[in-house]
């Protein structure tokens, strides 16, 4: 027998009301907690891992800072209740930022190393041609003087040369990079400039807000002007002839604007990107097919043509 409770007349259970409330209390609090989210956790896990790493966090501030409040926002869609999908959605958006952070951290330190390197090399040489050239303007004789004084010439210019190979290197290997990606993103060159044209496919028919089986196309043009800050877009908008005129305008000028605040989502600059529709006009096919107005139904990002954007055939 439990002799530890006894039961009495006239309170038995006496434990039982305080102990059902407390467990109550305990099952309602979990009820309230959301379900713990993959795409979350891995974008908390990737973000903790980059902010512990000083390279990252001294060269990639303003990246670091932007994954923060992407994961933000992701963070308060779990806590509000949103839907899997939309958690989803804003955790990878969160991980592609801490991804564009490291990257940006590696870039710039690679960048760092091989200017030092470059300057150091250049430093020495020129240290070494100017030792030899003060010993053969030591010697004594006018004729030595003479030819010392040849040499340090030569050494210059030869030293001179060199930094102006190592620099034409630099920039063939920028300019090669450069079409890389432009062949990457399918550009093409026009009379407008080199043009990326994102289909309809990113859309759904009638409809402005982007898809997100498009998100690689919107990363490849994140990436590319972050890494070319000088670089403006024109983001166009068009549409087929089915419908009003009226209508395709504005529809052309409402997935224009779309793609902007994708890209900025993604850490463009707003200064680097304009917008604007232009409905059925330009078409690129004819409108009397399926497939014509497949073709005329897009967006198309215009960077203005500059040196070395020869796009690779």
């Amino acid at each position: 027998m439990n002799t530890r409770f006894p039961l009495t007349p006239n309170r038995p259970f006496a434990l039982a009301g305080p102990v059902a409330a407390a467990c109550l209390a305990l099952l309602a609090a979990c009820s309230s907690m959301p379900a713990r989210n993959a795409a979350l956790d891995q974008a908390h896990s990737r973000l903790d891992a980059a902010q512990s790493q000083p390279k990252t966090v001294a060269l990639a501030a303003d990246e670091l800072a932007r994954a923060r409040d992407a994961l933000r926002r992701a963070d308060q869609a779990q806590v509000q209740g949103g839907d899997v999908a939309q958690v989803n959605h804003l955790s990878h958006l969160a991980l592609q930022q801490v991804v564009i952070a490291e990257e940006t951290a590696a870039s710039r330190s690679a960048q760092a190393v091989v200017a030092g390197a470059a300057a150091e090399r250049d430093r020495m040489r020129l240290e070494l041609r100017t030792r030899e050239a003060d010993t053969a303007l030591s010697q004594k004789s006018a004729a030595e003087a003479a030819s010392a004084d040849k040499t340090a010439q030569l050494a210059r210019s030869e030293a001179d040369t060199q930094a102006e190979r190592d620099r034409v290197a630099r920039r063939d290997q920028t300019v090669s990079d450069l079409q890389s990606q432009l062949h990457e993103m399918n550009a093409r060159d026009t009379d407008r400039g080199v043009v990326v044209t994102l289909g309809d496919l990113l859309f759904d028919t009638g409809d402005a807000e982007l898809r997100r089986d498009g998100q690689h196309r919107m990363d490849q043009l994140a990436s590319f002007m972050k890494r070319y800050p000088d670089r403006h877009a024109s983001i166009d908008g068009y549409t087929d002839n089915v419908g009003k005129a009226a209508s395709n305008q504005v529809l052309s000028d409402r997935r224009a604007r779309a793609v902007r605040v994708a890209l900025m989502d993604l850490g463009v600059p707003g200064s680097q990107l304009s917008t604007q529709g232009f409905g059925e006009q330009r078409p690129v096919a004819s409108n009397g097919t399926s497939a014509g107005r497949q073709m005329n139904r897009r967006v198309e990002v215009v960077f203005a043509r500059e040196a070395g954007d020869q796009v690779r055939k």
